[in-house]
């Protein structure tokens, strides 16, 4: 185990070969047989889980119900709304025949080409079209709304540059589809989800973010605005963490989802999208880690305390884990996730590394000493302090630690973002801070010209506009016309 750790590339050496090595490390994910995709390991999947339950949670809270519609979608579908099929058409998997057949000369098996579809299928990479060819059969009247309807699926995008969670070509994530009776509603549901999206980031990932709406360029393809949380890397880069989308009526339009309003009048419903996806993991990895290993928030950790004891003999083990039973039933009934490794195939300092890698933020240690004195050494992962505590009220001193710890690691992350935040008036001075990384404020002319400009000129794009923030109007770093407010730039994952 300490050669792993030793293997671990240093954040100030290659950031990016760092979060790789990371991933791979701390057993959260590996590279699969498929090109540009990944196998999400148990260890993985158990963060992501709790993140799914969470949010799960969150929108149940909001009226939302879950339900699933098929991963296939008639090409034709995409067709019907030109901005969207525009925006996704590079990235489409694309669906050609339904069987295979023996090879006639005995090279294995080869695709029938008398089994071509008769209308191609494309895997989906995200779910409007044919959700809102199916809502078409379960709206008639304002009765049937507000529909709102949750998926938890897998989607398809080809990617060419692909990174474990960040970007790869499968991978899963939650889309909300709702239907509404007016403009008003479908409005105020895409910004309570973009709300909501910030309080579980900052409240259970302990990541600050910044809430704000999208640039035309920037804008989910066939939507009238984009909101979305950006959230800022230790690296100094942004990374976009979740999206709503207002969809006005265009889809409901190509799809001719219409509804009889209380006037006994036809009209087109109101729609919106809301999603986040298993790029969380690489946020949640990027925001906290450090040089030896994961820092998981106390609130997403699958593991949030670790009971290692230490023994000689098997009498010593017999004796700790007659004390320390009772104490994990009681961690367990207060709601807290705990492991008690009493595991003879692996030495304590292995474990130690073990769990410091995988980022388990309480990890309490304990031999026959401390049974016989009542005490138990105490680690946080957040600090790698040690401490010694009384075993007497443990669970009590554990819960109230474990708050601290999330609220030191949002606190760490939001005195980064601070630290990484700069605001400048000029072009000159804009080129000169991207470089150092991190939030930039500055005016901007509202054009996409000039946003494209700057794009190309400095990798640097619009993160946002903020919707809290300075609102003092100014005028362009780049051709000095007027600005309404600065909007914030950053280079981005």
């Amino acid at each position: 185990m300490a050669k792993e750790l030793k293997d671990l590339t240093k954040r100030s050496e290659n950031y990016s070969q760092w979060y790789n090595d990371l991933v791979v490390k701390a057993d959260l994910a590996e590279q699969a047989a498929v090109r540009g995709c990944m196998v999400i390991k148990p260890y993985g999947y158990a963060i992501w889980e709790k993140m799914q339950r969470t949010l799960d949670q969150m929108f149940k809270e909001t009226g939302v119900q879950n339900a699933y519609f098929p991963l296939l979608i008639p090409k034709s579908f995409l067709c019907r709304e030109a901005e969207h099929v525009e925006g996704f058409a590079k990235e489409c998997a694309v669906v050609t025949h339904y069987r295979l057949k023996n090879d006639p000369e005995g090279s294995g098996v080869i695709v029938d080409p008398d089994a071509r579809l008769e209308e191609e299928l494309i895997v989906r990479p995200t779910s409007e079209t044919i959700i809102w060819n199916t809502y078409k059969n379960w709206i008639h009247s304002y009765r049937d709304l507000p529909l709102l309807i949750n998926q938890w699926a897998n989607v398809m995008r080809w990617e060419m540059r692909t990174r474990m969670f960040l970007r790869t070509s499968e991978f899963l994530w939650q889309e909300g589809h709702c239907a509404h009776a007016t403009a008003e509603e479908s409005e105020q549901r895409t910004i309570q989800m973009i709300n909501l999206y910030a309080e579980f980031a900052e409240k259970y990932m302990a990541m600050p973010v910044i809430i704000g709406v999208k640039s035309a360029n920037e804008r989910f393809a066939g939507a009238v605005n984009t909101y979305t949380i950006e959230a800022m890397m230790q690296d100094g880069k942004a990374l976009q963490s979740g999206t709503s989308h207002n969809l006005g009526q265009n889809f409901a339009k190509a799809f001719d989802v219409t509804f009889v309003n209380k006037d006994n009048k036809p009209e087109y419903v109101w729609a919106n999208s809301w999603g986040v996806s298993t790029r969380l993991m690489g946020a949640l990895i990027m925001s906290h880690s450090d040089d030896n290993g994961l820092v998981l928030p106390p609130h997403l950790a699958p593991i949030q305390v670790v009971i290692v004891p230490i023994y000689k003999t098997d009498e010593q083990r017999d004796k700790i884990s007659e004390v320390i039973n009772p104490i994990v039933d009681k961690f367990r009934a207060a709601g807290i996730s705990v492991k008690y490794d009493d595991a003879d195939n692996r030495r304590p300092g292995f474990k130690f590394a073990d769990y410091e890698l995988k980022g388990v933020p309480v990890r309490l240690a304990i031999g026959p000493r401390d049974i016989e004195n009542g005490t138990v050494e105490i680690m946080r992962r957040d600090t790698l302090e040690k401490s010694e505590g009384q075993l007497e009220g443990i669970v009590t001193h554990v819960e109230k630690l474990l708050e601290d710890i999330q609220e030191n690691i949002y606190r760490k992350a939001l005195e980064h973002r601070a630290e990484m935040t700069r605001t400048v008036e000029t072009y000159d001075e804009f080129k000169t801070e991207i470089e150092k990384g991190g939030f930039i404020l500055a005016h901007w002319d509202g054009t996409p010209e000039t946003e494209e400009k700057i794009k190309n000129e400095t990798k640097a794009t619009i993160r946002c506009i903020p919707l809290d923030g300075d609102t003092t109007p100014g005028v362009c770093m780049v051709t000095g016309r007027p600005s309404a407010r600065r909007v914030i730039f950053a280079r981005s994952y």
